[in-house]
């Protein structure tokens, strides 16, 4: 077995290794001047490589290489990345910030920011089907699944019910059926990206979806905490921004100490399910607690 490491280890080796990996690759590609940079702004605007993070984690779990996952989570970055751009633009999100930066659109204009966008969601997948370093087989279970969680079945589909569910009292179930697919779905493709890679079984797949289940509600339950309780310096965004768009909330419709019962069971249900994997785990059950602890 591998020795162990720690989170902060692996986040700031594997995350300097992403950013990089993604500013060379799209920075290599042939492509307008104006375009390959408003794609690398929003690259190395920061924030926090979870999504990647997660599906190295799952690697390092089953003991094999993390490098044979370096271009699916890069490619999954992008597509989070795209999707952080197009959220941010007027016609959606109308944000002036986005982890304390200026938006892709304040620096490009609209068009540019939406041109960027689609570039980073369909490199990202030429990026997996290129990856000499994985069998087609698995190239093709990727590029599925990470089309169907990315796509109308998943983060897509979410947005389109959170923009629905906007100026209207959601139930808690219908709240969580848009986080499950706006948030939670790539968190998803994360994790199980990462057991398809190794090589997991279907046993050991079930249960790497069951913790990214419950990941993706608790990521979302914080997230709606932290925009009523969070510091807008930490955040990258203005507090409240949430209440301002007259949102269902789980603190809106639990009560702030709802919510964080809620957010506690959820990282119960996942610490439980990485418990019956016969893999060490430790790496998982640190970013789960990070999901749950972080302030921005």
């Amino acid at each position: 077995m591998n020795p162990p490491i720690s989170l902060k280890q692996f986040q700031q080796e594997h995350g300097e290794w992403m950013t990089n990996h993604m500013a060379e690759t799209v920075s290599g590609l042939s492509m307008p001047g104006v375009l390959k940079e408003a794609m690398v702004y929003s690259l190395q605007a920061g924030g926090k490589r979870i999504r990647p993070i997660l599906l190295l984690a799952v690697i390092k779990a089953f003991d094999h290489n993390t490098m044979l996952g370096l271009n699916t989570a890069a490619a999954l970055e992008m597509i989070h990345t795209y999707s952080l751009i197009h959220d941010d633009l007027p016609s959606m999100d109308d944000d002036d910030l986005r982890r304390g930066k200026p938006t892709n659109h304040k620096i490009y204009g609209e068009a540019v920011a939406i041109l960027a966008g689609d570039g980073l969601l369909t490199y990202s997948f030429q990026l997996i089907a290129e990856d000499d370093g994985l069998p087609s087989d698995i190239k093709v279970k990727l590029i599925a699944l990470l089309a169907k969680c990315a796509g109308p079945e998943g983060m897509v589909g979410g947005q389109v019910a959170d923009i629905e569910g906007e100026n209207k009292q959601l139930t808690v179930q219908e709240l969580e059926n848009v986080h499950v697919h706006k948030t939670g779905k790539l968190l998803t493709f994360s994790v199980l990206a990462g057991g398809i890679i190794s090589g997991a079984s279907q046993k050991e797949l079930e249960l790497l979806e069951r913790f990214s289940h419950h990941i993706g509600l608790a990521f979302q339950i914080q997230d709606d905490i932290l925009d009523i309780e969070g510091l807008e310096e930490m955040i990258g965004k203005p507090v409240g921004s949430d209440e301002s768009k007259h949102k269902s909330t789980y603190p809106s419709l639990l009560t702030m100490k709802g919510a964080k019962d809620k957010l506690q069971y959820h990282l119960d249900e996942a610490l439980t399910a990485l418990d019956k994997l016969p893999v060490n785990t430790s790496l998982l059950a640190e970013i789960a607690q990070l999901i749950v602890t972080r302030n921005h």
